[in-house]
């Protein structure tokens, strides 16, 4: 079966079998010691090319073509183990192989593979056919699973809103579950309140796209379960307490945790890892009309919790408690999800760090270890109960909006830490889906957190 591809694009890898010149990936240690071909060394002094990180030089052959390529590692290549991402925009086009003793081959292809990816689903540009040969010994098949894993996450994030709405959500939801056989159900609409949505419909009623609950299931009874949930608001005005100008400019991306947990289910299904996968995806926008919901309304949930709406702004954890809920009645081994959920995860982290949450230590101690493994970091915040008390509210069991300002990413967490209950293994993470300045591997735009090293947790606990 065919990788799954939301967007059709060549792949940025050569075919096996053609023929590719060298590109030299090399430190500055390994230029002072001459450990290279002559030829290319000496091109290499005579443009004082010293293999600082980034560094590019093409060199010539004989007959004046291109012979080769150098590029610069830096002295301390394991920190920055993409930045062969740079060849993919650097290199002419045809078919290249990297030689280098300071990356593994999987780092190689796979900064190489980040880097080439673009969104030019609105441009007239053509893609420059660079392509790269996956150096043996490397899993080739699980590196192009884990770049379509990614380039799903980045499309659908980079998508705007006027096609990447509740109903277009359900339709790449729906493309990617039909691809690997899943079955894929939606309801949709005043059947939230029937089937006991309420918040979600609560959230998405004011769009002239209506709210909806999605959700997939593939893989085979029996094996660990695994359950993933994304928030998928597809556009945050604010509602009615809504936002100024510039903070409501990428809101596009704010169903950037369903965009992701889409990517990870890609990559586990793909795999065809031995586990019982499920998906819940509420897909909402945020808008303003007459029937939107209030500063001041309170809502019960699907667990029987009342809230208290003291801000129309922190619409994601709602609709996240009702998919929570319905998850956690089924406990899974292993429940995530992912949300664009609060500014101050990002206060706390910047825009690089994908900030979790999580009670259970051993769980904890395998992101971690995924996380150095795959170069996909991700920091632990705590669920600190003393700060339990803030979700508290005067007329309802909890607020949505607790007031002060302070540890607004842990009081997220512990809202939505009421609503599962019943599963022993549940971490939340609370991404930005966003690279705010273009990287060797990644350009500005939508992003994939922490779903590499996700898919190595899985990977490893459909193995045993």
């Amino acid at each position: 079966m065919t990788t799954f591809q939301y967007t059709d694009r060549p792949s940025p890898f050569s075919a096996a079998g053609a023929a590719a010149k060298i590109v030299y990936a090399v430190t500055p240690a390994e230029i002072e010691q001459g450990a290279l071909d002559a030829r290319a060394l000496a091109w290499a002094k005579s443009a004082a090319f010293t293999g600082e990180a980034g560094a590019f030089l093409l060199v010539p052959g004989e007959g004046g073509e291109i012979g080769c390529a150098l590029f610069g590692l830096g002295a301390n290549p394991s920190e920055a183990p993409f930045i062969g991402g740079k060849l993919s925009k650097l290199l002419p086009a045809g078919d290249w192989q990297v030689q280098t003793g300071a990356l593994t081959p999987e780092q190689a292809a796979l900064g190489f593979g980040l880097g080439s990816y673009g969104f030019s689903r609105y441009k007239s540009d053509k893609r420059k056919d660079v392509r790269l040969s996956i150096a043996g010994g490397a899993d080739a098949a699980d590196i192009e699973r884990q770049l379509a894993g990614v380039f799903l996450a980045r499309d659908l994030v980079n998508t705007p809103t006027n096609e990447m709405g509740p109903a277009e959500l359900e339709a790449a939801f729906r493309a990617l579950g039909e691809h690997y056989g899943a079955t894929v159900t939606a309801i949709v609409g005043d059947d939230l309140i029937k089937e006991n949505f309420p918040l979600v419909h609560t959230v998405g009623r004011a769009s002239v796209s209506a709210p909806r609950l999605l959700e997939m299931r593939w893989g085979q009874k029996g094996d660990p379960r695994i359950t993933l949930v994304g928030k998928g608001v597809c556009f945050d005005t604010g509602g009615l307490d809504i936002k100024g100008a510039a903070n409501m400019a990428l809101m596009k991306k704010d169903m950037g945790g369903s965009a992701n947990v889409m990517g990870l289910a890609l990559m586990i299904m793909d795999a065809g890892l031995k586990v019982d996968l499920q998906v819940i995806v509420p897909a909402v926008e945020n808008s303003i009309s007459g029937n939107a919901f209030r500063p001041g309304d309170i809502y019960k949930s699907r667990k029987g919790l009342t809230v208290q709406i003291d801000n129309t702004d922190a619409e994601g954890r709602l609709i996240l408690a009702d998919a929570l809920a319905y998850a956690d009645e089924n406990p899974p081994e292993l429940l995530v999800d992912m949300a664009t959920l609060t500014g101050a995860a990002r206060v706390a982290l910047g825009a690089e760090l994908a900030p979790y949450f999580t009670d259970d230590e051993k769980l904890s101690s395998r992101l971690a270890e995924a996380a150095k493994a795959e170069t996909d970091p991700m920091w632990r915040l705590p669920l600190w109960m003393g700060y339990d008390k803030d979700i508290r509210a005067r007329a309802a069991d909890l607020t949505n909006s607790p007031s002060g300002g302070m540890a607004g990413a842990i009081t997220a967490a512990l809202f939505l830490k009421r609503f599962v209950t019943a599963t022993e293994r549940w971490v939340h993470f609370d991404i930005y889906a966003w690279v705010t300045a273009d990287k060797p591997h990644a350009p500005v735009g939508g992003e994939a957190f922490a779903i590499r090293a996700l898919y190595k947790v899985i990977r490893d606990m459909a193995a045993k």
